[in-house]
């Protein structure tokens, strides 16, 4: 999706129409920002299927997930306040 977001040009679409009904603007916002500046190139990998670098990524989510005195998404709870 992220991939495809960027490659496809959706994201920049969605910020033309700023992000209206998109989740994680302010990430979406920063991820232009940051491909404007670096030549990225993309690589999609199949999570789980033992690629070295996407299971040392995903121990390394669960452990920061797991922990404790996680920061706060203040952008995430400020747009989904119920």
């Amino acid at each position: 999706y992220v991939i495809d977001g960027i490659e496809k040009g959706w994201a920049l679409g969605w910020q033309k129409k700023g992000f209206a009904g998109k989740k994680n603007p302010d990430l979406w916002k920063r991820l232009l920002e940051l491909v404007k500046k670096h030549k990225v190139r993309w690589v999609w990998v199949k999570g789980h299927a033992g690629h070295p670098e996407n299971e040392a990524c995903d121990v390394m989510a669960v452990e920061a997930a797991m922990g404790k005195n996680l920061l706060t998404d203040h952008e995430y709870e400020r747009e989904n306040r119920a």
